[in-house]
């Protein structure tokens, strides 16, 4: 099979390098990709929004499968795009992955199918939710309704934090058209969890519970980020709330989705906190997370392409998906800004590594020949090991063989 990944970042690298192992694989292309996917795909310079030059280079390259992996083409109907030109893709349509592109949507989903989430309210005019924030108990949590490269959520401790984060994004438009409506919501304590999950639209098979860690700085401090790093499977997600959550969260979603002609076929993200009164969802992701990608793909021993293809075939409830034992874990080395002024450009050196780490490149290009910084996250350092510990020691042994100018990363990754 010749397959097309759509993206560029440390998600769409683990993406190929699974893909790259199916016996069923005869050529692999990524658009755009960046330097590290080069090493096991063919780049192609198309950006992840030109849908007519996707659409054209699948034509004519005869490609049978495109994978789409970022949420901004998912969102703006890539999928349907691609299947009314007859071409077989990967990835929910745009009327499912809406879960994910509004966050008013998702929750009043939630609340149209009883599925646990924490109370909210949803805006649109600035003033109207500015007094709302005055009459609110704190801390309270903020979303844009839109895309914003996980960067749209801001937890504010008291009013004035609140205040200010409301202007930046409904006035100073910090996201851009992400900042019109937003989500104000009750602020949930707990163990975080992400759970992805394989489906065709009916059968579900959850992957690996998985930690991320989405604060810029050390014992989570700072700004959202992307992520900084993640672990799976976690130890918080026990039989017992792994039952409830597919009973109370996971099932439910589908079938709702699929009641409300939206029906989802691909790779769902339900992002959980683990509360004291049950399992909430915190947001849907209606694609592969990142870096959960990184540290979950290396666990799978299941042919990918083999699942893709049961899933697009509806057929997923007749295959077995197997696991690795141990730990899958992955620390981010970002641009010394991030995420907020991200400078592009420094020259990467990067030592040897053992043959236990993987490295995936997130926001890496090739300039003058050189292997130089292009994003704010910018190679993530990945291994599976026995246990949380022995891979933490692993990674953090040799991380600082990757150099460049401002480089830092978090050193607290799975410790919590």
């Amino acid at each position: 099979m010749k397959v097309l990944v759509i993206g560029s970042g440390g998600r769409e690298h683990a993406i190929c390098v699974s893909l790259a192992k199916s016996p069923k694989l005869t050529k692999l292309y990524c658009a755009p990709g960046n330097a590290g996917i080069a090493s096991v795909a063919e780049c192609v310079n198309i950006g992840v929004l030109e849908f007519d030059k996707i659409i054209g280079f699948a034509k004519d390259n005869a490609i049978d499968l495109v994978f789409v992996a970022p949420d901004d083409p998912l969102s703006q109907g890539l999928v349907n795009r691609l299947q009314e030109a007859d071409i077989s893709a990967f990835g929910p349509r745009s009327e499912a992955a809406i879960i994910e592109g509004s966050k008013a949507f998702s929750k009043a989903f939630m609340k149209r199918h009883n599925i646990p989430t924490a109370a909210y309210e949803v805006f649109d005019n600035y003033d109207v939710a500015e007094k709302y924030l005055i009459q609110s108990e704190y801390p309270i949590v903020i979303k844009a309704d839109g895309l914003a490269l996980g960067k749209g959520v801001i937890i504010c401790a008291t009013r004035d934090e609140a205040v200010n984060a409301l202007k930046s994004i409904m006035l100073d438009k910090v996201f851009g058209t992400a900042g019109n409506q937003v989500v104000i919501e009750e602020f949930l304590s707990g163990s975080e969890a992400t759970v992805l999950a394989f489906t065709d639209g009916y059968t579900v098979k959850c992957m690996p519970a998985s930690q991320d860690h989405k604060k810029a700085y050390d014992n989570d401090k700072g700004l959202n980020t992307g992520g900084m790093g993640a672990f799976a499977p976690t130890p918080h997600y026990t039989e017992s709330i792994e039952k409830e959550t597919l009973e109370n969260i996971i099932l439910p979603t589908i079938k709702g989705l699929r009641e409300e002609d939206r029906k989802f076929s691909g790779v769902i993200y339900f992002g959980l906190m683990l509360t004291s009164k049950g399992v909430k969802v915190i947001e849907y992701n209606a694609r592969f997370g990142d870096p959960e990608t990184q540290v979950i793909l290396p666990l799978l021993k299941t042919d990918l392409l083999e699942i893709i293809q049961a899933v697009n075939e509806q057929r997923l409830e007749s295959i077995n998906i197997e696991w690795k034992e141990g730990t899958g874990f992955c620390v981010v080395v970002a641009s010394g800004g991030y995420p907020e002024n991200v400078i592009k450009g420094y020259e990467i050196t990067i030592k040897p590594f053992s043959k236990n780490i993987e490295l995936f490149h997130s926001g890496t290009a090739f300039k003058n020949g050189k292997l130089v910084t292009n994003g704010g996250r910018v190679i993530c350092v990945a291994t599976v090991a026995k246990s949380i510990e022995a891979a933490r020691k692993a990674v953090y042994a040799e991380i600082d063989n990757i150099q460049f100018r401002d480089a830092r990363y978090r050193k607290d990754i799975g410790i919590k």
